[in-house]
């Protein structure tokens, strides 16, 4: 096997808030690969950054009251501890805020625009006169333009799926200040990527992304590639444009540039050829890690950036999908919001690792962290299957036999097929197949078990004539536990290098098929604690956050939507007092009016073209259906939900959508978002009873 020369990036975390398990993911992916890759013998580097640039930065700054500069130093601490908590082995992780990002930021942007390729145009943005800068799309607040819906971003209406410019939003308002914006002209440097569309198709479909990325990608090619805005105008935190004073890079340029500065200062630290990685004809290989949301950035403006300014493209962008708890999108208010630093206040980091790892493939689909299989997968597999293998048979050699194994092999045979798997189970890690190679790891453990319950050494322990065969068995045994923890150990790092002090031995790709003869072995430690439920109860509680009474945040006239209702306590108020403020009130007459009656849930889909929206039919009684349109999308995947009982108001009357015609309203209860709640009747209500 050939040494290769390989870098790996994970995106980089936004310097503003805390790693989550959402983000843990990816790092855990990565990290796997990369421990894989360096295990099998290669040079591997694997690098990452703080992505420490931009408006919210600057504005999160000075509510605190400190500089950027302070926030993203103590920022890049708390991630690197939390990143260190979970066995994440990075050779680099850096700061997009440094003197090699700003020289690489200036040098790509300089070639770019010595060959033509960086353009500039006058154009009209909103601007906040109170706080005297320019808005970005999602620090405008105003009515939808296609449909009217209050209170919706300055780039897309929740309610409707319409994209827009914030210029055409209705009754604007800044979100920094309350301000109502103006139109403001401003020249700003636009970088010229349908240039580059003839090279960016073929390099999409060279085999550089997963095909389903690659696919989605086409949408942009069908449409035409359209000039991209590289400038931001001050006051911005970032890099200055050189020769354009007040003119700032817009952070996604020189956020993957932070691949090439965190490299290049690794190397200046251990003396690496950093050309020899990112020179144009280099016969190294380079692989970006990222969530499946920032594809766009990573596979059409990062490759045209490299190509135009003389560096090598990466040889592939590896997308993976978003984490979902308990099958619905993380909570803050269910507690399923969970923080890199709670995860590790409560549980063992390698849990989670492992959970990850045995659902992840090379695909794109979302992984949904299930607590209750979450602790029987940990506890079933690792320590019921790989950790039992050892736990069984070292007492028996450390008591019986001075804690020296057998001087020869009980089984060849078996042990034979054990690491001939070592070829499959590779083949899996290199193809990120990571769920594929663990099946095939825990197959072998289950043998490892059968063989130990059939031989029964503690039966044969007790017989004076066969100590030698209970010798030969405890051998055995831990010979197999040997090539299963070899293979588990970049998934497992710290386990691993507990199972190496215990083994007395390491475990590498370069002596995992030779057994341990005459060996001799420390006294066995418990490698790993069963998952105890009640502290997972515990971390989702301390992740549980009261939400702050949100009506005035309500959109107040999309009638067919989940209504909101009631919130929960803040911090500070009993929860018998937490309501929301009562303003309008109506009459028992009017309310009288409403007809509010059971519901059956008889199919739900997801609403192309919307975010938030699933399309209902419901079976109200007496054979009538009713279609509605609910905006509970975020709070549920659409098909668990057929079957379903729920509340509707049903003498709405009917609105037309451009998806279709909605006849009602679901009722839920929540403060929006993901955590609202579809109101579920008692058993034994049938569709078309009246709620009184």
């Amino acid at each position: 096997m050939s040494q290769r020369k390989i870098l790996i990036t994970s995106a980089l975390p936004y310097a503003n808030g805390p790693i989550h398990l959402g983000h843990l993911l990816e790092y855990i992916q990565t990290d796997i690969w990369s421990r894989f890759q360096k295990a099998r013998g290669h040079e591997c580097y694997y690098v990452c950054a703080d992505d420490a640039h931009g408006t919210p930065i600057m504005l999160k700054a000075q509510q605190q009251g400190i500089t950027p500069e302070q926030m993203i130093a103590q920022t890049k601490i708390e991630h690197e501890a939390d990143f260190a908590g979970f066995a994440i082995g990075f050779d680099n992780y850096y700061s997009t805020h440094s003197e090699e990002n700003r020289q690489f930021a200036s040098l790509i942007y300089q070639r770019l625009d010595d060959a033509g390729h960086i353009k500039r145009k006058t154009i009209s943005q909103l601007y906040d006169p109170q706080k005297n800068m320019f808005l970005p799309d999602r620090f405008v607040k105003g009515d939808c333009p296609k449909c009217g819906a209050l209170d919706q971003n300055g780039d897309s209406c929740d309610v409707c799926g319409a994209t827009y410019s914030p210029t055409d939003v209705k009754n604007p308002r800044s979100v920094v200040s309350g301000a109502t914006p103006v139109l403001k002209d401003s020249e700003h440097y636009f970088f010229d990527l349908p240039a580059f569309s003839q090279m960016l198709q073929n390099w999409t479909r060279s085999g550089a992304l997963q095909e389903e990325m690659a696919n989605k990608l086409q949408e942009w090619f069908t449409d035409g590639l359209q000039m991209w805005d590289i400038s931001r105008d001050a006051p911005y935190f970032g890099f200055e444009i050189p020769g354009a004073p007040g003119k700032f890079f817009y952070v996604w340029l020189d956020a993957p540039i932070g691949y090439l500065a965190s490299f290049k200062h690794y190397c200046d630290q251990n003396n690496v050829d950093f050309d020899s990685v990112w020179q144009k004809d280099s016969s190294a290989e380079v692989y970006h890690f990222i969530g499946k949301d920032i594809i766009y950035f990573h596979s059409l403006f990062w490759p045209a950036m490299l190509e135009g300014a003389g560096f090598r493209k990466p040889n592939a962008v590896y997308a993976h999908g978003f984490v979902t708890v308990n099958g619905a999108k993380m909570s803050k208010s269910r507690g399923t919001f969970i923080k890199a630093r709670t995860y590790l206040d409560n549980l063992n980091p390698e849990y989670l690792r492992y959970y990850f790892a045995s659902k992840l493939t090379s695909g794109i689909t979302d992984l949904d962290l299930n607590l209750d299989d979450f602790t029987q997968k940990v506890n079933a597999d690792l320590v019921g299957k790989v950790v039992n293998i050892a736990s069984r048979c070292a007492g028996f050699i450390s008591k019986r036999f001075d804690g020296k194994l057998a001087a020869s092999i009980a089984e060849p045979d078996l042990l034979q097929e054990f690491g001939n798997a070592g070829t499959s189970i590779a083949d899996s890690f290199e193809k990120r197949e990571f769920a594929r190679a663990i099946r095939d790891i825990m197959a072998l453990a289950d043998k490892a078990n059968q063989y130990i319950d059939n031989k029964a050494p503690w039966v044969l322990v007790k017989d004076e004539a066969r100590q030698q065969e209970a010798h030969d068995v405890c051998s055995m045994g831990l010979n197999l536990f040997r090539v299963l923890m070899h293979y588990l150990k970049p998934i497992l790092p710290v386990m691993a290098q507990e199972v190496e002090a215990f083994l007395n031995t390491e475990l590498t790709w370069q002596n995992y098929q030779t057994p341990l003869l005459n060996h001799s072995i420390n006294p066995f430690k418990a490698l790993m604690q069963r998952v105890d439920p009640l502290k997972v109860a515990a971390m989702v509680a301390a992740s549980t956050e009261n939400l702050q009474p949100a009506a005035q945040n309500q959109p107040q006239d999309t009638p067919h939507q989940a209504a909101p209702a009631v919130t929960t306590a803040n911090a500070d108020t009993p929860r018998s007092a937490a309501r929301e403020p009562i303003s309008d009130t109506i009459s028992i007459e009017d309310f009288a009016k409403i007809d509010l009656r059971v519901a059956k849930i008889i199919s739900a889909s997801a609403v192309e073209g919307a975010d938030k929206l699933v399309q209902l039919q419901l079976d109200i009684g007496n054979g009538e259906t009713r279609q509605v349109f609910a905006g509970i999308k975020a709070a549920y995947i659409p098909e668990e939900l057929v079957g379903r009982s729920t509340v509707m108001v049903a003498n709405l009357a009917p609105r037309k959508m451009r998806f279709g015609l909605s006849e009602g309203m679901v009722l839920a209860a929540g403060p929006g978002g993901g955590d609202l709640f579809i109101l579920s009747p008692d058993d034994g209500a049938t569709p078309g009873m009246r709620v009184k």
